[in-house]
């Protein structure tokens, strides 16, 4: 009786949450590290260090894998199409994957798909950025297409005079993706998993809370958004998937506009478990990473259902606190329901080093829910107990 072997290309947390559901499963997952401090080195038994840049490096990983499925988006492209040549399961594919890698790739797939688009514009001089600003209206959005990440590769450009700044980002990459600053109300993210034999499903629609570019919460499911709304996001996300071919778990990242259009537009995409998608670790059926898994195994999909009315993600980042298990002790007794997550990271200010799970009964919970769930990760980030003032700010 044989099991299969998974390779991840990518050693960072997503990797070493893949982890647990692939030893419940009885599957052997392997990991290309980035280093040997890496997030999830600590968490599977093989995971040698290599350059996931390097064409020789992917093909001698892929060797003895039944599956090769990825950490992050940003394996070159041309690598992928080489993986594929010799014959290695690629999942997903590079022609769905560049979706996620190459922003003016997504921006034209989902203007092909009819699907809610900011206005957007490839432009390769400030003369080309000034010129779509004035035609739709300043401030703009401008992007890197490639290689950017929570907040990275952004930047707002307010006026003609701010474009003639950015020189430098087009002497570094271009064309770059230039696009307009949508007035919305909040973040949403639609959630779906597809196989490769194109079973998809979704999980609810979740509103998203960004700090700095970086998702500082998710509260599941989004509360009082219409079911219209939802459904159609919802519908949304299976469609780019199964029009995309992607397989894996995708994220489709959302601005909700009320009363706007769809009442949505679609800001990103991820091929990969994402961070909206943490609180599915305890707040669902099929966590995002059990299901990643046997999506690129075209393995049945599990359910998707909620296990409470409302769930609480809460990231914690790096801050002054270098020992953060000696806040456990109070951490947890603070809030015994809490599920906390730790990457094993080196602490650092302003990296992601872990998150905290909460359930609450009733979708009116939701406020406490937050609350209880920001202090036991606020308590971990600082090493004390925060104050009352301190966690209302939070």
């Amino acid at each position: 009786m044989t099991f299969p072997v998974i390779g991840v290309v990518g050693g960072g947390q997503l990797a070493r949450m893949m982890a647990p559901p692939a030893t419940a499963l009885g599957f052997e997952l392997r990991v290309l590290a980035e280093g040997e401090d890496v997030s999830a080195v600590a968490a599977v038994a093989t995971a040698p260090v290599g350059d996931y840049k390097d064409l020789d490096t992917l093909l001698e990983f892929a060797k003895g894998v039944d599956v090769l499925t990825f950490d992050h988006e940003h394996v070159p492209t041309d690598h992928l199409h080489a993986l594929l040549d010799a014959g290695v399961n690629v999942q997903p594919g590079p022609e769905s994957l560049v979706n996620a890698q190459d922003k003016l790739v997504m921006r034209a797939a989902i203007d092909r798909l009819g699907l809610p688009n900011p206005e957007w514009a490839a432009v390769s001089t400030v003369e080309e950025l000034v010129a779509f600003g004035d035609k739709i209206g300043w401030p703009v959005v401008l992007k890197t297409p490639r290689g950017g990440y929570d907040g990275k590769g952004v930047r707002i450009v307010d006026s003609p005079e701010d474009a003639a700044d950015t020189a430098s980002w087009f002497q570094a990459m271009s064309p770059l993706l230039a696009e307009a600053k949508v007035d919305f109300s909040r973040e949403l993210s639609a959630l779906v998993a597809r196989t490769p034999s194109g079973e998809a499903r979704a999980w609810p629609v979740v509103h998203t809370i960004q700090v700095d570019g970086v998702c500082d919460e998710v509260i599941a499911p989004a509360q009082n958004i219409s079911v219209e709304v939802a459904a159609a996001a919802e519908d949304a996300a299976l469609r780019i998937a199964t029009e995309l071919g992607v397989t894996g778990v995708m994220a489709a990242e959302l601005f909700e506009t009320p009363g706007v259009g769809a009442g949505f537009l679609i800001n990103e995409l991820a091929m990969r478990p994402h961070n909206t998608g943490h609180w599915t670790q305890d707040g669902s059926i099929t966590s995002q990473f059990e299901q990643h898994l046997r999506a690129v195994l075209d393995l049945p999909l599990g359910a998707t259902d909620a296990l409470a009315p409302v769930a609480v993600m809460k990231n914690f980042l790096g801050g002054e606190n270098q020992d953060l298990f000696a806040a456990f002790p109070v951490a947890l007794a603070f809030e015994p329901a809490a599920k906390v997550h730790c990457y094993g990271k080196s602490v650092r200010p302003g990296r992601k080093i872990g998150h905290v799970n909460l359930l609450g009964t009733t979708a009116s919970d939701v406020d406490s829910v937050r609350a209880r769930a920001t202090a036991v990760a606020n308590t971990i980030r600082d090493g004390r107990v925060p104050s009352e003032s301190s966690e209302e700010n939070a």
